[in-house]
């Protein structure tokens, strides 16, 4: 199997890839447009068929989702210890969500972290899903430390 690269050498990951690897982990971030500067927050998800699911209480995040905005959603991990990355980029449309429309979707693991009103489903649609994965090179010369 080939591995496609980009132009820095750095592996290029599929769709299908990036989804398994979305479904690998519980928390991301999205990045939103709030009174024309971009905010990222973090937010507990689970991916149900094409679409990343959380909870929010009203405020920024929800903002966007009634307004239909284009948002970007972001999941990544670093394995400091063998020198590895991996990042997962989403790009799509939030929107608010019921809870008939997420049926089967795992909704106990969107964990609260704060106290207060977070009854809010968002959905993204998985419109782009882009992925990067990483490993560190060796500094020519050697170990320096």
């Amino acid at each position: 199997m080939t591995v496609e690269r980009d132009r820095n050498g750095v592996e290029v990951l599929g769709p299908d890839e990036c989804v398994r690897l979305l479904r690998t982990r519980s928390v991301g971030r999205i990045g939103i447009s709030s009174r024309a500067l971009p905010t990222i927050l973090p937010v507990d998800y689970v991916v149900a068929g094409r679409r990343v699911l959380f909870r929010t209480g009203a405020g920024t995040k929800l903002e966007a989702a009634t307004r239909g905005a284009v948002v970007a959603f972001e999941v990544d991990d670093v394995d400091e210890a063998r020198g590895t990355a991996w990042s997962v980029v989403v790009t799509g449309v939030a929107a608010a969500c019921g809870t008939e429309e997420a049926a089967g979707a795992d909704l106990t693991r969107l964990r609260r972290w704060v106290p207060g009103d977070d009854g809010h489903l968002v959905a993204i649609s998985l419109d782009e899903v882009a992925g990067r994965r990483l490993a560190r090179r060796p500094e020519p010369g050697g170990d320096r430390s």
